[in-house]
């Protein structure tokens, strides 16, 4: 008795040291999307973006851009690495919705500061919409 004891006791620690916290699941869809673009994996964008995501943006000074989730996933071909560099700015999440900010530099094109709506579906973290604002990088003409 006194073994089984121990092995479900080790059991019960593997497993709480294991499990993944809220605000990790979070971080992990956000590095999928950072990397996922970065690198040309489109398989990855998939994993991080709910199906029926959109993006938004102002074009213009009053124009509003919808870009439809799927069209921008496909726009990243498998392996096709681009000169991204991406980071987590901040992650605010409450029970099962979240809100991050990330930021991209793409250098000699721009820094682009992403704003993230995410939501726990089952036991995944998906980001479900995707709003973006973008200036020139510091030391370029632009």
């Amino acid at each position: 008795m006194k073994k089984i004891t121990l092995l479900l006791l080790f059991c019960f620690i593997s497993f709480i040291s294991y499990a993944q916290t809220d605000l990790e699941q979070i971080q992990e869809t956000l590095t999928d999307y950072i990397e996922g673009t970065a690198n040309g994996e489109p398989d990855r964008l998939q994993k991080a973006f709910h199906p029926d995501f959109n993006l938004y943006t102002v074009i213009g000074e009053d124009s509003l851009r919808v870009w439809d989730g799927q069209e921008y996933i496909s726009v990243f071909k498998e392996g096709q690495k681009s000169n991204r560099i991406g980071r987590i700015i901040s992650i605010d999440h409450e029970n099962n919705a979240a809100m991050a900010k990330v930021e991209i530099v793409m250098p000699n094109r721009g820094v682009y500061i992403d704003y993230f709506l995410l939501l726990k579906l089952g036991e995944e973290w998906k980001i479900i919409h995707k709003t973006y604002t973008g200036r020139p990088f510091y030391g370029t003409d632009q």
